[in-house]
């Protein structure tokens, strides 16, 4: 062994290569993300946020406000730090060794919306210290949330924004190869990409915008300068999946496959509220197989309807045959954005016709017919008419932005937090930390046991404590 330095290579094989090409990194990363987005943690968040109603297993704990630290293991390992964070990084760095920073340009976007998914539900998060391959960082530090987002120079901590416009900058060098048909999301068109990131840092600065208003205003005006959001629905940021057994979308999988399909269904406080406007968009939305909606209440205690009568996800979140997409960032949710922006920070714009253009963008994603859009418009003119004060205007604009994003429970959740909007009534025989509505995820207790910088004991923050830019 000691004269012959490959004696540790005889293992390597063609069929087992140790360098992981960058197509492959790319398109399971974006299945991460997806993933993390709409499997356990939207069943969590969607639940919550009275969308859906807990049945049995984790959605009835769930409905009811009790979480804690054995929950989410699969998504924090598999999903997040052990699937699609590891897997931009490591796609990062092929990308110099290849001379191909288009495909660093897209990691660095994707990597930056990942890891505010992962701060944005559990607070303080290993971030700097995290993916570094280094054996004697098997221990990262965590970051505080603010310092993720606004970044710590004297800590070299990057922020959320700085790793988007990074990856921006990449995306405009000249690349040896680029993105093709294994990007699930734009099939290669960068400009696209470029589209999402700078909806991206919009979306990032109105996560902070009632903590750090001026930090907000500052990126969302140079934003605004570029002129590069996602525009239409054909640009929106969503992993699109195949309708064969094995390829098809997580909530197609949850929804009509898994042994878990059965656990929960759609809320009647969700239906009543599109019924209230006679939204075009509900049965677009929901399933009706008895003949009309069949729903529960959120923390019903009784005996639940048949599961075959029960309405579920339809075709606007699950696809016909399962080919979802899974939407992460939308033109509906970046017009919203921007409307918000300009009520709550006094950014350049038109509130009310960025507004009526995300209602119309949902609606228009939903494939609702234009009569029946334009109806709706006719019918409910005080709910898509800005007015009052500009809290009130707030609270409308949220309040449509709820309803378009329905099947992404973590995205409603975030929007809560911070704005207190929707409007939600309390569940039925909640439980959890004081009967109160969960505003964070519980850190794993099998982290906190393996990881000393974790808090320990009584120091860790229970499903009641606020994370940083929720100050609502």
């Amino acid at each position: 062994m000691v004269g012959c330095k490959d004696f540790l290579d005889i293992n390597d094989t063609p069929n087992n290569p140790k360098e992981v090409p960058a197509p492959t990194l790319l398109s399971t990363g974006l299945i991460g993300s997806a993933f993390a987005n709409q499997n356990e943690l939207n069943r969590f968040a969607s639940t919550i946020m009275s969308v859906t109603t807990g049945v049995v297993n984790n959605p009835v704990s769930y409905d009811r406000y009790a979480i804690d630290g054995g929950n989410f293991g699969n998504q924090w390992n598999t999903e997040l730090y052990g699937g699609a964070l590891v897997n931009y990084k490591k796609l990062i760095d092929v990308s110099a060794t290849a001379k191909s920073p288009a495909y660093a340009g897209v990691a660095k976007i994707m990597l930056a919306y990942t890891f505010a998914l992962t701060t944005d539900t559990w607070g303080d998060i290993p971030y700097s210290e995290a993916l570094l391959g280094d054996m004697e960082v098997t221990r990262p530090k965590l970051d505080t949330q603010k310092d993720i987002y606004l970044g710590n120079a004297n800590l070299k901590i990057q922020s959320l924004f700085d790793l988007v416009k990074d990856g921006l900058a990449d995306l405009d060098k000249e690349s040896i190869i680029s993105p093709g048909t294994e990007d699930m999301v734009y099939e290669g068109d960068l400009n696209k990409w470029k589209r999402a990131g700078n909806s991206l840092l919009l979306k990032l600065a109105m996560q902070i915008s009632s903590v750090e208003p001026g930090r907000a205003k500052t990126e969302i005006d140079a934003a605004i300068a570029k002129n590069l959001f996602i525009a239409q629905n054909s640009q929106n940021l969503a992993v699109n999946y195949g309708t064969q057994i094995g390829s098809q979308s997580p909530l197609w999988v949850l929804t009509n496959l898994s042994s878990f399909k059965t656990d929960w269904l759609i809320s009647t406080r969700f239906v009543n509220l599109l019924k209230s406007t006679n939204d075009p968009r509900l049965p677009l939305y929901v399933t009706k197989p008895a003949g009309d909606y069949v729903t529960v209440d959120n923390g019903f205690g009784g005996v639940f309807p048949p599961a075959k009568d029960r309405s579920t996800f339809n075709v606007y979140a699950t696809g016909k045959a399962g080919e979802g997409p899974t939407r992460l960032l939308t033109y509906a949710q970046t017009c919203f954005n921007l409307a918000e922006a300009v009520i709550r920070l006094g950014v350049a714009g038109d509130a009310q016709a960025l507004y009526t253009e995300g209602i119309k963008a949902s609606m228009t994603d939903a494939a609702v017919a234009k009569t029946d859009m334009d109806k709706f418009f006719v019918d409910n003119a005080a709910t898509v008419t800005l007015s009052g004060n500009n809290e009130h205007k707030i609270e409308q604009i949220i309040t449509q932005k709820y309803i378009a994003q329905f099947s992404n429970g973590l995205e409603q959740w975030n929007d809560w937090r911070r704005t207190g909007y929707p409007v939600l009534a309390p569940h039925q025989n909640a439980g959890g930390i004081d009967g109160t509505r969960p505003v964070r995820a519980v850190y794993l207790s099998t982290e906190a046991q393996r990881n000393p910088n974790f808090p320990q004991g009584t120091a860790i923050p229970q499903s009641n404590v606020r994370v940083w830019w929720d100050i609502n």
